[in-house]
């Protein structure tokens, strides 16, 4: 069964090759994912990590977790579901704006 966790504080030098490597120390590693912000490319600090095994990830927890990489200690933890976001749509506005001032 696949474990997704989430990899937090990291440094923005790290790359996904950085964290598969480390994450397979602890077990077989299915997905790396590295968030990184749309306009600039640049890491936004945190990461996804797909252990294969459920005894990989809680190994990769138990070891990873507070380790340095870059010179950041990591945060591990197993990820938690994605919350479900509105579509957008009406953000409050009563309508179309109007001048009234004469």
């Amino acid at each position: 069964m696949n474990t997704k966790l989430y990899i937090g504080n990291l440094s923005f030098d790290s790359t996904e090759n950085d964290l598969q490597d480390m994450f397979a120390a602890f077990g077989p590693v299915n997905e790396v994912n590295l968030i990184t912000d749309r306009t600039t490319g640049r890491s936004r600090g945190f990461a996804f990590v797909t252990m294969a095994t459920e005894e990989g990830a809680k190994a990769a927890i138990e070891g990873a977790a507070n380790k340095e990489l870059h010179g950041r200690k990591l945060a591990v933890n197993e990820a938690r579901p994605r919350e479900e976001r509105s579509g957008g749509g009406d953000r409050g506005s009563s309508g179309p704006r109007r001048n009234y001032s004469r």
